[in-house]
């Protein structure tokens, strides 16, 4: 929403024979994530559970901007991303299909997918720029990007052509005769940012421009209608 990261705060649910290496390395990668923004755990709350129960709150600092939101895009206005995608995904398909190294570009999305790596720094620089919605793929572009076209009002245009395939998805896609275009699609845990700006806008060479938005109603791909795919939480 274009805020800079602050705090974290973290409520953890544990069974009683946890041991403390587990929880020395939990807190071990909240330092190490937080360190990259410099943000801090502020505090939480510990119970005991049957299971582990994790629930992390992340606050941040507007510095007294609005919010960008999912419900501000408008007709003419670039859609473009920051960040991987399709990385955590394809990693995803590799351990499923049992793969746990090889070539460089194999274990990259295996890592991609065992730790991913937001662009942090790219949220509160297009709140600047003036981006007019914006959100994390968490679920996938085409499902995220829905949300910002049901809550905007508008459809989204994609280019093809502009979501640039990687070589690493390449390589694994020929391995497990998948499509790498789907992956980039559908694929969300890798959690890029995509947003949308007014077109006099000039990008940084972080953010890739990928389409634009238009009149109209959900989400296409080259003018076709994709089924959105990735995560859904309520999909029956």
């Amino acid at each position: 929403m274009g805020a800079d990261p602050t705090a974290l705060v973290v409520g953890l649910g544990l069974p009683a024979d946890v041991g403390a290496d587990w929880v020395d390395a939990l807190t071990d990668g909240f330092r190490d994530e937080c360190d990259l923004v410099g943000a801090t755990v502020a505090g939480g709350d510990i119970a005991r559970s049957e299971t582990v129960v994790l629930g992390v709150t992340a606050l941040g600092d507007l510095g007294g901007r609005s919010p960008v939101t999912r419900s501000g895009a408008r007709p003419g206005d670039v859609v473009a991303v920051a960040g991987r995608l399709g990385y955590a995904a394809a990693g995803l398909a590799l351990l499923g299909a049992g793969v746990t190294g090889g070539s460089p570009d194999l274990v990259t999305l295996l890592e991609a997918h065992r730790r991913p790596r937001p662009p942090y720094p790219c949220g509160p620089r297009a709140a600047l720029l003036g981006a007019t919605a914006m959100l994390d793929v968490s679920d996938g572009l085409l499902q995220d990007l829905g949300h910002v076209a049901d809550a905007s009002g508008v459809a989204v245009e994609l280019d093809a052509a502009a979501l640039r395939v990687p070589q690493a998805l390449s390589v694994a896609a020929r391995d497990l005769g998948a499509d790498p275009l789907e992956w980039v699609l559908t694929g969300g845990d890798d959690h890029a940012l995509a947003a949308t700006f007014p077109p006099e806008v000039g990008l940084p060479p972080e953010w890739t421009r990928i389409g634009v938005v238009a009149e109209g109603r959900g989400v296409r791909v080259d003018g076709q209608t994709w089924a959105r795919g990735g995560w859904d939480h309520f999909r029956a």
